[in-house]
């Protein structure tokens, strides 16, 4: 039984998000959210590195780690992050934000890219 409420509110919000649009990535967002937490994504900044391009938009539906260097300048919204990634982020001129964030900014979900 998951008692994150806040993880929990999140996964409703997201389902409820992917019926009123009729948007696949929100309710593949939440269906990864409510996996066990050892089988949530770790996604490494040269991972994000890699495989995106400048200004695009990732969502990591788990915890991002700051393993690597950051070349470009990317949006990232994850269900956590380490301080070390926030800072890598940010200091490429990049976005930090929360998937709820992300969500409410962008409640159509054009342009994003899951990973992990």
């Amino acid at each position: 039984m998951k008692t994150n409420i806040q993880l929990l509110k999140l996964v409703e919000e997201l389902k409820k998000q992917a019926s009123v649009e009729n948007v696949k990535v929100w309710k593949r967002l939440a269906l990864d959210l409510e996996k066990p937490t050892r089988q949530r994504r770790i996604v490494n900044i040269y991972k994000i590195n890699k495989y995106t391009k400048p200004e695009e938009t990732v969502v990591v539906p788990g915890k991002v780690l700051s393993v690597g260097e950051l070349g470009h300048k990317v949006n990232v919204a994850a269900y956590n992050f380490s301080e070390g990634a926030k800072q890598k982020i940010v200091s490429s001129q990049g976005k930090v934000m929360t998937i709820y964030e992300l969500m409410k900014a962008n409640p159509k979900g054009k342009g994003i890219r899951i990973m992990g």
